[in-house]
């Protein structure tokens, strides 16, 4: 009986996401390898995902892989894997911003990076989509902390802030910003606006879906033809944008706009694709500001001309997401935005290598048929 690998692992929460988060050199070097790691370390294709560490949620079974840069210009890289939790799958399409939080505080403590007294400033390169963020990690004297008084909604408590800066946002997957080269485009019949900053998304007015916008998650995910409706626009408007692998990709993400509530400038429904957010994914808080500082986009038509610098409130279902927006390269504005992160635990976590196997054996399987 092969014994169990062990694996350096430290389990932590950004933002409204959490997942453990690696070093790139404890993991397998070859990429089908190393998602066959992830999908036994979280309990993939399991719906609690009961013999790992996922927590039977998109937002809870996500993973951070870190190393040293290769690129010049950054410190940092950060590879974000979203595992699938009824699926034995993984998605290293999307970026995930939550996650991205905790980047940073994990690179001081692991000793990648050097902490400086106050605030340590992180440049960090997400390989997902090759774009580069700072992050501002507070370091009094030198040291992570995460105890402050920063809050966010859809997170009980407060802690330290990390302010995160995506000046680079624009085409991080299609390489343009309007993907289509319009505004807005008519998509099986419904307006939509298909940008590019950060994540690429498929914004769309939810009263074309019969909806205002303002629904509960649960509601949303309970009706089963809104959803298929949504798909099949979201796949259709992915082909404008030269996505043609949609099907069987979260990107692009559909996200409803409403008029603002409870004085946000704006109200979102954002989904995974499938599923709607139970709060608001950083990224797409990057591509909705962006969208609403954009010109003819159906996020401006819904909150007029907005003054740059200044900052964009938008309303989700846990409550509302503030970003700071400044003015940038060709027009695309430098968008700021606060999290949190905690750090849960640190240890080892074993990995059964029969489920290696397993893995093995289903890759095995579509080339043996062929």
């Amino acid at each position: 009986m092969s014994e169990a690998m062990r694996i350096p692992c430290v389990l932590m929460r950004g933002g409204t996401s959490r997942g453990p988060v690696f070093l790139a050199s404890d993991l397998p070097a070859d990429p089908a390898r190393r998602d066959a790691v992830l999908i036994a370390v979280m309990g993939a294709g399991h719906a609690l995902q009961v013999d790992g560490l996922g927590g039977g949620n998109p937002l809870t079974s996500k993973v951070a892989i870190v190393s040293p840069s290769t690129d010049p210009e950054s410190e940092i890289d950060y590879l974000f894997a979203q595992v699938k939790v009824t699926e034995r799958r993984v998605d290293t399409g999307p970026n995930c911003g939550n996650m991205l939080a905790a980047v940073g505080p994990f690179a001081i403590e692991q000793g990648l990076i050097a902490a400086r007294p106050g605030t340590t400033r992180v440049r960090i390169r997400n390989v997902n989509t090759g774009k580069r963020i700072i992050a501002e990690i507070a370091t009094p004297g030198g040291r992570v902390t995460y105890a402050g008084d920063a809050r966010i909604d859809g997170v009980p408590g407060t802690a330290a802030p990390v302010r995160l800066i995506f000046a680079d946002a624009a085409g991080a997957k299609t390489g343009r910003l309007l993907p289509s080269g319009q505004a807005q485009d008519m998509v099986e019949g419904i307006a939509v606006t298909c940008l590019d900053a950060a994540t690429p998304v498929v914004l769309l007015r939810a009263a074309d879906f019969g909806k205002t916008g303002h629904e509960a998650p649960e509601a949303l995910d309970a009706d089963p033809q809104f959803l298929a409706r949504l798909e099949q626009v979201r796949l259709a408007a992915a082909l404008r944008m030269g996505l043609p692998a949609a099907t069987g990709s979260v990107l692009p993400k559909p996200v409803l706009l409403a008029a603002g509530e409870n004085g946000a400038a704006i109200t979102a429904r954002y989904f995974m694709p499938h599923a709607c957010h139970k709060a608001l994914a950083v990224t797409g808080a990057v591509a909705i500001a962006t969208a609403c500082a954009t010109p003819g986009t159906l996020a401006a038509a819904l909150t007029g001309p907005l003054t740059l610098p200044g900052p964009l409130a938008i309303a989700h279902p846990a409550g509302t997401l503030t970003l700071e927006l400044t003015p940038g390269r060709d027009g695309v504005p430098e968008v700021a935005l606060l999290r949190t992160t905690r750090r849960i635990f640190e240890g080892t976590v074993f990995v059964d290598p029969a489920a290696l196997r397993l893995e093995d054996a289903a890759a095995e399987a579509p080339a043996r048929a062929a």
